[in-house]
């Protein structure tokens, strides 16, 4: 199905954010993210790939995290099997991909994991990239949608990191590195982050002033985003809401795997009422 493509706004006070307007056919719309998806977990690759072959939205969106990590599209052709294309991890993510792109529209944001993912990749599994935020009007409200990491100010070493890897420069030097190098700098990054984990180290929760002010700003009435692993819904206060995604690790005990839902409901004129938090394994056509 071909994905709708989002109008850019400009704004002072936060990034330029892109804004979609649902069409009349869409009754029902799936946001995920953080499913870190690697060839090592392939018990999570399988919910996945499961959920992406049954789920009965309309449209999905990806707010991203999609992938453990993500060093440039040329990983797809490099990662191939001389005599089974297919076989490579990252073309088996886009063959699911793919497949659910002839049922439904699909929406990618970039996550802290996946920001080098481009459009020669999108294009390629019919995605449509989203900026960070974005505005989605749908049954009569309006969705402010973000990965959440940009919210993140009181970890200001992770600011200062972003700021550097987004930037277009970063981007162009490291993507010009030969594929080995990438993998090397990559994995040295995910170790650093393992450690830090492993110290203890609490993580920056979204910062509340900065996302009203993103909400007012877009004039959007609930922020759904992810990145924070801390799935949940919390009361901005002044009408505005936030509702925050589940990471995905399904060999975990409890299994992680959470879809948030909203489901156009003519009847309902309450918007809590539209809003599902349900396991993708009961997201069936």
């Amino acid at each position: 199905m071909a994905g709708l493509t989002p109008r850019l706004k400009a704004q002072s006070s936060v990034p330029p954010w892109g804004e979609i307007q649902a069409p009349d056919h869409w009754r029902c719309v799936d946001f995920i993210s953080d499913l870190h998806l690697q060839a090592s977990e392939p018990v999570t690759f399988d919910a996945w790939r499961t959920y992406m072959q049954s789920t009965r939205a309309d449209a999905m969106f990806i707010l991203g995290d999609l992938f453990e990590v993500w060093v440039g599209d040329d990983i797809v052709a490099a990662s191939a099997d001389d005599l089974d294309p297919s076989v490579s991890f990252e073309n088996q993510c886009a063959q699911v991909l793919q497949s659910a792109a002839d049922r439904l529209d699909i929406f990618f944001m970039h996550g802290n994991r996946d920001f080098l993912l481009g459009p020669a990749f999108a294009g390629n599994c019919r995605m449509t990239l989203l900026e960070d935020p974005t505005r989605l009007d749908f049954g009569g409200h309006r969705w402010l949608l973000s990965h959440g990491d940009a919210l993140c100010l009181a970890d200001t070493d992770y600011m200062q990191f972003r700021a550097q890897v987004r930037s277009a420069q970063w981007q162009q030097d490291f993507l010009g590195k030969p594929l080995t190098e990438r993998r090397t700098i990559a994995l040295g990054l995910r170790q650093q982050s393992e450690t830090r984990k492993r110290s203890g180290t609490v993580y920056a929760d979204l910062d509340p002033q900065a996302s009203c002010e993103w909400l007012q700003a877009a004039q959007a009435q609930t922020l759904i985003h992810g990145h924070t692993h801390k799935p949940g819904q919390h009361d901005l206060g002044n009408g505005q809401t936030r509702i925050v995604l589940s990471d995905w690790d399904t060999a975990a005990i409890p299994p992680r795997a959470e879809v948030v839902r909203l489901t156009r409901q003519p009847t309902h004129t309450v918007r809590e009422a539209m809003v599902q938090r349900i396991p993708a394994t009961q997201a069936r056509l």
